[in-house]
């Protein structure tokens, strides 16, 4: 057995791909455009680990709720710098609903409101003002 990928529905494939790509740093692996399905699927994957893949499902035209039920916990990216991370991110207008207090662990939420958990490669010094920011919203 091997694992292939997760999949994800997103409302907005722009949005998503800014979060996913810009954001986070993933790349698009692979691309499939099915018109008489209406919908579109492109995977993503990590420079780090080519073969595990995200696939981002966008239904054309769903105003589906995807909701966010606690029963899918999140996806886990591993960063070289939490801190230079979360800044971008922020500064891309997205909330850091975890700020990496310690200099290890954070989180973040997708446009589909997917719950991004980001670990440090290793242990960063607590730094401002990451250090002192509270908790925001659910992740």
């Amino acid at each position: 057995m091997k694992y292939l990928h997760s999949m994800v529905r997103v409302h907005d494939l722009d949005a998503s791909l800014r979060f996913y790509c810009e954001g986070l740093g993933l790349r698009e692996v692979r691309r499939t455009e099915v018109p008489d399905g209406k919908y579109t699927l492109v995977f993503l994957s990590a420079a780090d680990s080519p073969e595990a893949e995200i696939e981002l499902t966008w239904n054309w035209g769903s105003q589906e709720d995807y909701g966010s039920a606690r029963n899918f916990g999140h996806l886990a990216f591993r960063v070289e710098d939490i801190y230079a991370t979360c800044a971008r991110l922020q500064a891309m207008g997205y909330t850091i609903h975890r700020p990496p207090r310690d200099g290890h662990m954070a989180f973040v939420r997708s446009p589909d409101l997917i719950s991004i958990e980001l670990l440090q490669e290793g242990h960063l010094p607590p730094r401002e003002p990451w250090a002192s920011m509270p908790n925001t919203g659910n992740w």
